[in-house]
């Protein structure tokens, strides 16, 4: 009786604990929701922790994880082809080292904002540490908009984005990669800026390199793969398999594709995408090769799919790709793009899946009734750490001078994402949350993190 009362004292102390962090977080950080709502997702599911080892608790260790190591904040004025200045927002949230240098990609979109950055950091803290890998959680990006700008308004913009950010970041420090809206041509051009203002190679300051001059094999692909090596790994607790599962993606980017293809090759027939403008449905299997064209080659909108492919509709919106019925969803688009509704519809059409393979995208509304409804579900820091975890690949390639074949790299990426789904799934056994990967996943990436802060002591 004494020891079940100590537990609950505990647990009662733990539960004040971290409301008491996250009432902090939303006075210190005030209309910044987006970072409210990753800070609250994870904090709520490391109240065993805390009950169990208070040394975590003594040692302000959650009060010292959600405030940022430093926060960068600049402006970056670029002409346009017609000759007009313009000046947009750059950010670099540099969150956590404890593991090893920053590690976050960058963002070219509207919405960016110091909410959006801090949240996206904040989630790459657990996310890299669950790859297992040495490397620590950053993010950075700007309110530019790369949609219709030339290659040279476009380089104008980055080689002005990198004159502020050089004095920030290296090899050892912070290395940082694409994200929506920043693929190989603007890290092309970035590291061209880098290496004028620096000089030398140094290879290590950036991912998502072409591999002419230093990128990775498969770091195209990581994301997308990881996601569905991801879920697979959870399909294989309850008997499924992709084989002959209906999918629907949302997306038409790198992660998209890629988790398309690779769905496809396990055996899926995956029947719709999107894009920002609406989505495509293909009762007959998205035809991956058309998407890739018209995406990556002649960057056009995923509309112009239905011109080659007269058995598939466009829809204008997005919300309504999830009312098509499937087996697996993978959100691969943007935040919060799975809202109550949307997930009442998929767990009404017997969705039995949800792999993220975006950063946050259902809210925790959400996922609360994904896990209520016994919906195996993925959350993006595992099932979307592929992408992290080849860029980490490619930073040890650098490092080494070496290449390793395509293979190579996507066997390291398959092993990885497995050992993220068993250290997530056993997580979750040991502090009583038995089978919720949610939990699981926040704090296998947690206790890395914390125990390394533990050892360096006040910092």
């Amino acid at each position: 009786m004494a020891v079940m009362e100590t537990e609950l004292e505990n647990t009662a102390a733990a539960k004040q604990y971290v409301q008491e962090v996250y009432e902090t977080v939303k006075r210190r950080n005030p209309n910044e929701s987006e970072f409210h709502q990753a800070v609250k997702e994870i904090v709520d599911s490391l109240v065993p922790v805390f009950a169990k080892h208070p040394k975590y608790m003594k040692a302000g260790i959650l009060e010292r994880i959600v405030e940022p190591e430093r926060v960068l904040s600049f402006r970056v004025p670029w002409v346009d082809d017609q000759g007009k200045v313009h000046v947009n927002r750059g950010f670099r949230v540099q969150f956590n080292s404890a593991i090893g240098p920053y590690k976050g990609g960058l963002r070219f979109h509207p919405s960016v904002n110091a909410s959006i950055i801090k949240f996206l950091g904040f989630e790459q803290i657990f996310k890299n540490s669950l790859t297992g890998q040495q490397i620590g959680g950053g993010k950075g990006g700007s309110d530019f908009d790369p949609k219709g700008r030339s290659d040279n308004e476009i380089m104008r913009f980055t080689q002005s984005f990198m004159t502020e950010l050089y004095k920030y970041i290296g090899p050892d420090e912070d290395v940082p990669a694409g994200d929506i809206g920043v693929g190989a041509r603007e890290i092309g051009f970035m590291f061209g800026q880098y290496k004028r203002i620096r000089g030398g190679h140094q290879a290590g300051v950036l991912t998502g390199k072409s591999v002419i001059y230093g990128g990775s094999l498969a770091r195209t692909e990581a994301t997308g793969f990881g996601t569905v090596y991801f879920v697979h790994e959870m399909l294989q607790s309850i008997g499924w398999s992709f084989a002959e599962s209906t999918v629907v993606v949302s997306g038409s980017g790198n992660v998209s594709i890629y988790a398309i293809q690779k769905a496809q090759q396990l055996g899926a027939k995956v029947v719709a995408c999107s894009d920002s403008n609406g989505y495509i449905h293909d009762p007959n299997g998205i035809n991956v090769d058309t998407v890739k064209r018209l995406k990556e080659v002649e960057r056009k909108r995923i509309s112009e799919y239905v011109l080659e492919h007269p058995g598939a509709t466009y829809h204008e919106g997005c919300l309504g790709i999830w009312t098509i019925p499937c087996d697996i969803a993978l959100p691969c688009a943007t935040q919060n793009e799975i809202d109550i509704n949307s997930a009442k519809i998929l767990v009404a059409n017997g969705v039995k899946a949800i792999g993220e393979g975006a950063n946050m995208p259902s809210t925790l509304e959400a996922i609360d009734l994904f896990l209520e409804s016994g919906v195996l579900f993925g959350p993006a820091k595992a099932a979307n750490a592929g992408g992290v975890a080849v860029s980490a690949l490619e930073m040890s390639q650098n490092s080494m001078r070496y290449s390793w074949a395509f293979h190579e790299v996507d066997d390291k990426l398959h092993e990885i994402m497995k050992n993220i789904y068993r250290n997530s799934i056993d997580a979750a056994e040991e502090y009583g949350c038995s089978g919720n990967l949610v939990a699981g996943a926040n704090i296998a990436g947690f206790l890395r993190v914390a125990d390394a802060m533990m050892l360096q002591g006040i910092v």
